[in-house]
């Protein structure tokens, strides 16, 4: 059975949509065969509708970090957190804790191989960008 963990080293954001994509419209077209009795299509297996769902969740991963690295970017290009909170459609204080919560989980990785983690260095570094919600980016 593919897992979300399994499948997360196998495929960027990119690759893990296409396959999605792919098993989405397959079963969808299935779904439409049944339904006017034309059996065209070919239905997914088990196997096949339990990956479509991990890769949902890998998909869902990978831009839960991509937005935390855009909102790192932003710090960088002196966006406030209120400025971050409205693109984000949050406000600057939650923007600001989910931003720190990514910060704590990058500092708790292992260093397996094909994993990475940051070290004391670069978790202060990223909390010094990070700031507070309230003062400006003096970045």
């Amino acid at each position: 059975m593919s897992t979300p963990d399994d499948l997360e080293r196998h495929f960027t954001l990119v690759t893990a949509v296409a396959r999605y994509e792919a098993l989405r419209t397959r079963d969808a077209l299935a779904a439409a065969d049944d339904d006017d009795g034309v059996t065209d299509a070919v239905p997914l297996t088990g196997e096949e509708t339990l990956e479509m769902l991990a890769l949902s969740e890998v998909i869902a991963r990978k831009a839960v970090y991509g937005r935390q690295l855009s909102v790192r970017s932003a710090r960088r290009a002196r966006a406030s957190w209120a400025q971050i909170g409205a693109a984000l459609g949050t406000s600057k204080q939650a923007a600001w804790e989910t931003h720190n919560r990514w910060i704590d989980e990058q500092a708790k990785r292992d260093h397996s191989p094909g994993h990475w983690g940051w070290d004391d260095d670069d978790v202060a570094a990223a909390r010094a960008l990070a700031g507070e919600p309230d003062e400006e980016n003096q970045a």
